[in-house]
């Protein structure tokens, strides 16, 4: 197996656990967010919506990777793709996470694993042998 493949795989697999949160009670939302120190978190249906969206997202990317690791070879194409916006995702999360006022260690944490994240997914594309995908 690959390095490419184990690499989707895993991403893939952290990533649909994100589906959880979509379905979390409120009040365990607020309760993280104040132990992550991000406090107030809005008790309004807006967040609640956003933040349970963008978990739903995260989690269809991540049954997206699934998909491409267990047929590379027929969806090969796509991973230079996903490392692209992957790359271009961490920086535009960087500038919204500044904007928004998050702390300092979650913007650069985010950002900084989203980007290096897709660095490393375009590094083992363009390493791994597009004729070996499996």
């Amino acid at each position: 197996m690959s390095p490419l493949v184990i690499y989707l795989r895993v991403i893939g697999g952290a990533a649909i656990l994100a589906f959880a949160a979509a379905v979390m009670p409120s009040s365990w939302m607020i309760a993280i967010a104040a132990h992550l120190g991000i406090e107030p978190f809005p008790d309004s249906p807006l967040t609640f919506y956003l933040a349970r969206n963008l978990s739903l997202l995260y989690g269809y990317v991540g049954a997206f990777l699934l998909l491409v690791a267990a047929d590379l070879a027929r969806y090969r194409p796509l991973v230079w793709w996903a490392a692209v916006g992957t790359i271009s995702f961490g920086v535009l999360q960087w500038i919204a996470d500044a904007m928004a006022g998050m702390p300092s260690w979650w913007t650069y944490g985010e950002s900084g694993s989203t980007f290096f994240g897709g660095v490393l997914l375009w590094w083992l594309d363009a390493r791994t042998s597009k004729n070996a995908a499996t």
